[in-house]
């Protein structure tokens, strides 16, 4: 979670923050990648299964950065804490009765979020990848109201897909470095290749929509 909120206070001007996002597998320690992957695995397979909790941690979680930005704006840096917490609660709180729209919004931008790589990885104009992500929002959307099976297994198969992809390259990356004659390969896979991240996570997203397909379908408890 707070990979998201450096991200999000990624400079302005930066359309892919790329660089920031490689910071943040650099720091990773060992023992935090093996975990990124760990949780990354359950989330990616078994979301379905939880997909209530990480809705209503997701939604707490944007209440809680949403909130210490509006009591940084309101009353300074003393207003933060009570921000962020009050944000927290209030989100996490809401999201509750409204899980179907709240699992469908995270659908909705787990669309958004692959349209945009799509548009990153084929080297579309940069400054209007929102355009991108606008259509995958809104037609992650549509399918989510749908099918509402589909943005559950949609929003948990990209967090976990996220999860286990920065943890590897972390991995790949500490591992690199260890050698007497260590190279930037890694590096270079995430920030010269446009292709890179993209591909893999939604190859990723793709291998987890369609396990959790399989195990949904042989789940005859499974309820929305």
């Amino acid at each position: 979670m707070n990979m998201l909120f450096v991200l999000a206070e990624a400079e302005s001007n930066q359309v892919m923050p790329i660089d920031v996002l490689w910071e943040q597998i650099a720091r990773l320690s060992w023992l935090e990648a093996l975990i990124a992957v760990s949780f990354g695995a359950v989330y990616l397979i078994y979301g379905w299964r939880i997909f209530k909790v990480l809705a209503v941690v997701s939604f707490g979680m944007v209440g809680l950065f949403a909130g210490m930005q509006l009591g940084e704006k309101i009353g300074g840096s003393n207003s933060i804490l009570w921000g962020g917490v009050i944000g927290l609660a209030l989100l996490s709180v809401l999201s509750v009765p409204l899980m179907h729209w709240a699992v469908s919004a995270l659908g909705a931008v787990a669309g958004g979020i692959i349209t945009s790589c799509i548009w990153y990885a084929v080297g579309l104009p940069p400054e209007y990848i929102w355009a991108g992500a606008i259509i995958g929002i809104v037609a992650g959307g549509m399918i989510s109201f749908i099918v509402f099976r589909i943005s559950v297994m949609l929003f948990t198969s990209l967090g976990g897909a996220i999860l286990i992809i920065t943890g590897l390259l972390a991995l790949a990356n500490i591992y690199e470095q260890s050698q007497t004659e260590s190279g930037n390969f890694v590096y270079s896979l995430v920030n010269d290749y446009n292709w890179f991240m993209p591909a893999m996570l939604i190859f990723a997203t793709f291998v987890g929509m369609v396990v959790q397909n399989k195990l949904v379908k042989g789940a005859s408890n499974w309820k929305l």
